[in-house]
């Protein structure tokens, strides 16, 4: 029994580590080299209904929520956050339909997303709107029934290898972030096509790429919404995944931190092993306390979310800073435990090190998230810190 989990998720949770150690462990090492998506590993995870568990049950999913999508999304992480990254990117495109879509949009998008036979994206990044996504300069003018797209949308996780992207994009300059809409746009789309493949520090395994809309013809129907509220649907979809981010990190500091104690176990200095010094086993001490505080705040605030939490933007703010934190000081600190042997490729925690770094800045940047949780301290004061 787990005092956090159901035995629904146990079970779920259970399957994600079989597939981790047994699918993905043995070629993490060349996929993160190559930097290669692992297409087949994503069938497998399709094949064991991975992608269901986030999925409602009416549309041919699970129904376990954001508390699936999180915990099987830790223990891919566990051994590698870029593999992960190819089911949570996904989780993250399909989010605004789960929560806003029409039921039309559900009933034709979301049952293959929960298949497996489509990823999904989530399309808001681009060269001048990072943090500040009130700079969107991707326009989306109407055109009859239709709106015709035009722009480059940067950093777009899944970019090539999805079939279904959620992209914010500008239908009313003017009105700045109330212009913004969101649609729902297919790969096969004409003037819809891909640019830059971005080679990156970290989560190779995971692609990187433009979205790149050139008089790209999308059709009313795939707004979610409606026009002009596009910054609604990012930010509640950004505030609802970023659990999910705190997950992942969290899964890298697990990975990083078991790393680190079998090798201090296995490890010989002045006749006798590296886990009998005391400076050692201070530091894995402070791993372990960190990393069942980051598990502790992860599973409370995903079921909190689950729950119908109201406050889903401090809690989700709360998880991924602190569990993005974690995770670079456990695989900084793991690097450090092994030494020499930390620095080399042939040893899981450079890489782990390297996962890590992304958490604190992809879905909003650590120090917006502190921004968000001040926000609510100056507006409620103390009471924030109350999540039952």
């Amino acid at each position: 029994m787990h005092l956090l989990l159901s035995e629904e998720l146990l079970e779920v949770k259970q399957l994600a580590r079989q597939i981790a150690e047994e699918k993905i462990k043995p070629i993490r090492e060349e996929l993160d080299k190559k930097g290669e998506f692992p297409h087949e590993i994503i069938k497998h995870m399709a094949q064991s209904d991975m992608f269901r568990a986030f999925i409602p049950e009416e549309y041919d999913g699970l129904g376990l929520g954001i508390s699936a999508m999180s915990i099987v999304t830790e223990e891919f992480s566990r051994v590698c956050a870029g593999v992960a990254l190819g089911y949570a990117g996904s989780g993250l495109g399909a989010l605004p339909i789960v929560l806003m879509g029409t039921e039309e949009q559900k009933k034709k998008f979301l049952p293959s997303i929960a298949s497996g036979e489509k990823l999904a994206a989530f399309a808001l990044t681009e060269a001048n709107a990072g943090s500040d996504a009130s700079n969107i300069q991707t326009t989306a003018k109407k055109d009859g029934d239709h709106y015709i797209l035009n722009g480059t949308k940067q950093f777009i996780t899944n970019g090539e290898v999805a079939s279904t992207y959620i992209v914010i994009a500008n239908a009313d300059p003017i009105k700045g972030i109330r212009g913004l809409t969101a649609f729902i746009v297919e790969k096969g789309t004409e003037g819809f096509s891909f640019g830059k493949h971005e080679n990156k520090m970290g989560i190779r395994a995971s692609i990187t790429s433009e979205l790149v809309f050139d008089n790209c013809k999308v059709h009313k129907d795939n707004i979610i919404l409606s026009e002009g509220k596009g910054f609604k649907v990012a930010m509640k979809t950004l505030d609802f995944s970023r659990v999910g981010v705190g997950a992942q990190a969290l899964g890298i500091a697990q990975g990083a931190y078991e790393a680190a104690v079998e090798y201090a176990r296995e490890r010989e200095q002045f006749g006798k092993k590296i886990i009998n010094f005391q400076l050692i086993q201070a530091m894995l001490a402070d791993m372990a306390i960190k990393i069942e505080a980051a598990r502790a705040l992860t599973y409370t605030g995903m079921a909190y979310i689950d729950g119908n939490g109201n406050d889903y933007a401090r809690v989700g703010a709360m998880v991924k800073t602190f569990c993005s934190d974690v995770a670079m000081e456990v695989t900084t600190n793991a690097v450090q435990v092994l030494g020499g042997y930390g620095y080399m490729k042939e040893y899981p925690v450079e890489k782990m090190m390297r996962d890590a770094k992304i958490t604190q800045i992809y879905e909003g940047t650590n120090q917006i998230q502190r921004l968000v949780i001040a926000k609510e301290i100056i507006k409620r004061g103390a009471e924030i810190t109350d999540m039952y």
